[in-house]
């Protein structure tokens, strides 16, 4: 053979491009298969996740594609989310590390302060928002905070969905904006971009929103009549934080640092690890009987409570460079499964098809939300509806030349906040057992989570959200990207 015919081989289509039929075959299935396993089955996402690698991977053999090239494709479609993979990893160290040193405690025991009878609903949110921040969890501080907070709302006559909607609210505002929560670094994972610059994109949209969610419960509790309310369960939510860790106005020291950081635009994982290295040089120092074994062991499987405060311990027993395997392994095993979506034009089609002759901004954002939330309707998951519809616009985006956070930050304004607004969801029926109030109870009083799509959606249309190119300015003529 000589070299033209050798180059001519090597050239050699390996495989055609996926038309529309095959395309609604495999997302199909795998949307079948996602909601039996999380409905059903009650399972986690990981391995229905992976019998939709599988699926895409007789689908791209059927195309003709070798299975070296589809080996290339999922290699790919990891290296893609390798940073993110690694920031969620340095996080899981930092909370186990941040638990231990008594920063996560004294974060939560001076919001427990704010709680005034006279503004319950607003301190409720704000109470949620500032465990969820410190921890990136809204289940935790659903399964936690907003238990015990639930349980003063009894006691003085507000009704539980107006309660359960504040707390809700709260716990996802923090899951979105926390450095810490798996969400917030999914979203950018599968955008393209990196956690700090997501979460200052999110900022605008996010703020207003929540502005807006704390002036509606300031109204609301004008309405219930809560002077001389019984904070019993706070009390011994603060006191059992008192008798496991010293309380520290010092230990809020390290999450400004990593504020600092974000505002002095440093890279994300030195700022994570800069904020790890502050709160073990401190821990020691404050901590009675905590050294360096008990860090680094922290860091790594995690911290245990033993407060014996049941809530207080669900709530603190997290962390941990193991811990953060579940996200890791689930970003790695979607990522498998976009690499081959994307080679085989499997995504391609399906976005076509889905945009249609959208050009502008705005129809591109709403695009992206909607789609999210049929993910949360269909995939029940929040995890996946961040991650399948990341993938899919991900090159749209880049092709039109937005600047991937526009995307990562209408991930989180749709995929992360309405996942509790889906009675079958994975969130939604989490959020109703714990705080004991049915989904669609509690539905009109979780403010945040619905407002959220809309206010995105508002101000890209006023032309306020984030339109710019990855190193050059917008070009945005009449709502369209020029």
């Amino acid at each position: 053979m000589d070299k033209k015919q050798s180059k001519e081989v090597q050239e050699a289509p390996k495989g055609r491009k996926a038309n529309l039929l095959e395309a609604v075959l495999v997302f199909g299935i795998l949307i079948a298969i996602m909601s039996y396993s999380i409905l059903v089955l009650k399972v986690d996402p990981h391995l229905p996740m992976f019998i939709g690698v599988i699926l895409a991977a007789l689908m791209a053999l059927y195309l003709g594609y070798q299975w070296k090239s589809i080996e290339e494709m999922m290699v790919r479609g990891i290296t893609q989310a390798l940073q993110s993979m690694m920031i969620l990893m340095v996080i899981g160290i930092l909370v186990g590390v941040w638990i231990q040193t008594g920063v996560v405690p004294s974060m939560i025991y001076y919001g427990l302060m704010i709680l005034k009878p006279s503004i319950f609903l607003v301190a409720t949110v704000l109470i949620s928002s500032i465990t969820s921040l410190a921890t990136g969890s809204s289940w935790g501080t659903a399964g936690t905070m907003g238990i015990a907070l639930m349980g003063v709302a009894s006691g003085v006559g507000i009704p539980a969905p107006v309660a359960a909607g504040a707390i809700i609210s709260g716990a996802y505002f923090g899951d979105k904006m926390s450095p810490l929560s798996d969400t917030t670094n999914l979203a950018p994972a599968m955008a393209g971009t990196d956690v700090f610059t997501h979460i200052k994109a999110m900022a605008k949209p996010t703020v207003l929103t929540y502005i807006i969610t704390l002036g509606v419960f300031a109204f609301l509790t004008t309405r219930y009549n809560v002077v001389g309310a019984d904070t019993g369960s706070i009390a011994q939510l603060q006191e059992g934080l008192q008798n496991s860790f010293t309380i520290s106005p010092l230990l809020l020291l390290p999450p400004v640092v990593v504020i600092v950081a974000i505002a002095f635009k440093v890279a994300a994982l030195p700022g994570i690890v800069i904020g790890i290295f502050v709160a073990a040089a401190m821990g020691p120092f404050i901590q009675e009987g905590v050294g360096m074994g008990e860090i680094f062991s922290a860091g790594l499987n995690g911290f245990v409570s033993e407060t014996g405060v049941a809530s207080l311990d669900d709530l603190l027993s997290a962390g941990g460079l193991l811990g953060m395997m579940f996200s890791v392994s689930l970003t790695m095993i979607a990522m498998m499964f976009g690499g081959i979506a994307e080679g085989t034009g499997i995504m391609e089609v399906i976005i076509n098809t889905i945009l249609g002759g959208v050009r502008s901004a705005v129809g591109l954002v709403t695009a992206t939300i909607i789609t999210a939330f049929i993910s949360n309707v269909t995939m029940p998951e929040q995890y996946i509806a961040i991650v399948v519809p990341g993938r899919m616009f991900a090159p749209v985006y880049k092709d039109r030349g937005f600047h991937p956070k526009l995307l990562s930050s209408s991930l989180e304004a749709s995929g992360t906040v309405t996942s509790a607004l889906v009675p079958w969801n994975t969130c939604g029926v989490y959020m109703s057992t714990v705080l004991g109030v049915g989904t669609m109870s509690y539905m009109p009083f979780a403010v945040f989570n619905y407002l959220m799509p809309v206010v995105t959606i508002f101000l890209t249309m006023i032309g306020q959200n984030n339109f710019m190119a990855a190193d050059e300015p917008e070009t945005i003529i009449d709502g369209e990207f020029a």
